[in-house]
């Protein structure tokens, strides 16, 4: 366990040099279009603000690559947290002048320095710690509340808590490392993961990982398909890595000695135009025709999916079933999401984690029908794989 920022003492008056994620997306009129980012990191804001902390913010927006560039400035959004804060957010253009203004803030006053990215040291991979002892002269002490940035060995994710102490957890990293791992290492049983997206090569991590872990593995999406053929079967068109057919008959291997029950769609729908346009019907998923193409889980695969899911007491989403992007393709993944806010509802556990499953969540439901939803994709990914996070690991043990 790490160390929050409950777990410091007496912080008045001093200065907390946070790192946050409000990677946020802004409209052609640089407007915050989406400020769920924002709005997960207010309750690190306001304990720190209530305890009497001046509070420097550190973030990033989108990939400068290093070099100053207006279209990722972070001005917006410092605007836009004034706005939402009913105070000002003091905005720092440059790293350079920080010191100075720093020193002027008041207890509970907050300042956002302009785009971390926009230095080469913060994503230099040597072990260089200029930048670090730099940044570190801005606050008392240091916290990470940035998770879905944690599996990055950067400069203001990493290197800084190595210099800067205490080095604690804001209360959003402290809630994401929690919940993600009670699912995976102390769940209610029976334990169901569902994974899916497009390749089996980006998730082979987790599939290894979980196995060892759950009940059920529902694999869907594009990845089944590899699965498919792999034993025989005809996919049309479908995605598939042909260089990965070993590994799905060793994963079907590895789930069958250890008692997993996997889960794989029997039908699906197809289309002969990924747009949607064209003609689209349920076929077996080992009986694709030629110049078809799988877009989503069939509806006895649904049914199946979700009477699996009703059962379960911790439920644990990474990807979904079918091309949900488009509403024609939906239908798979609304309905094992539906199934999760229901088993959710009767007491299960439920934890979304991964770029495209988050996405499907806030879109086809709310956050709060669900026990967790993660603000980290690569992150979460990574932690479901077992990996070691960088910005947890360079964190003060409890």
């Amino acid at each position: 366990m790490k160390k929050s920022i409950k777990d410091l003492g007496d912080i008045k008056g001093k200065t907390a040099l946070v790192r946050v994620d409000i990677n946020v997306p802004l409209d052609e009129n640089k407007n915050v279009s989406d400020d769920t980012r924002i709005q997960a990191i207010l309750p690190t804001l306001n304990y720190l603000k209530d305890k009497g902390a001046k509070i420097v913010l550190m973030a990033h927006l989108g990939r400068p690559k290093g070099e100053v560039n207006p279209e990722f400035t972070l001005a917006p959004v410092a605007k836009y947290m004034s706005k939402l804060l009913g105070e000002e957010v003091v905005f720092i253009p440059d790293v350079k002048d920080a010191q100075n203004v720093v020193k002027t803030l008041k207890e509970g006053q907050i300042a956002l320095l302009e785009n971390i990215r926009y230095y080469k040291a913060e994503e230099a991979k040597d072990d260089d710690m200029t930048f670090a002892n730099e940044l570190a002269k801005l606050g008392d002490f240091y916290v990470n509340d940035a998770f879905g940035a944690a599996h990055r060995n950067h400069t203001s994710t990493a290197k800084l808590a190595k210099v800067l102490k205490p080095a604690v957890s804001g209360l959003l990293m402290e809630k994401e490392l929690r919940c993600l791992s009670e699912a995976l290492d102390n769940p209610t049983r029976p334990f169901t993961a569902v994974v899916g997206g497009a390749k089996v090569s980006s998730k082979i991590g987790v599939l290894e990982n979980l196995i060892d872990k759950v009940d059920n593995l529902i694999i869907g999406g594009g990845m089944a398909y590899t699965f498919v053929k792999a034993n025989g079967g005809k996919i049309g068109n479908s995605i598939c890595e042909d260089d990965q057919l070993e590994v799905a008959k060793a994963i079907e291997k590895k789930a069958a000695d250890k008692g997993v029950k996997l889960v794989m769609a029997t039908d699906v729908l197809v289309t002969n135009d990924f747009s949607g346009n064209g003609e689209n019907k349920f076929v077996k998923i080992n009986e694709i025709p030629d110049g078809f193409e799988g877009v989503d889980a069939g509806e006895n695969s649904r049914k199946a999916f979700a009477d699996v899911l009703l059962n379960s007491k911790t439920i644990l989403m990474n990807g979904p079933v079918g091309a949900f992007e488009n509403p024609k393709f939906a239908e798979g993944t609304k309905a094992v999401l539906n199934a999760i806010v229901k088993a959710t509802k009767n007491g299960a556990t439920s934890v979304i984690g991964g770029g495209d499953s988050v996405s499907a969540a806030k879109k086809f439901c709310k956050a709060s029908d669900f026990t967790h939803v993660s603000t980290g994709g690569g992150a979460s990914l990574e932690f479901i794989e077992g990996k070691i996070l960088p910005g947890v690991a360079a964190l003060d043990d409890k």
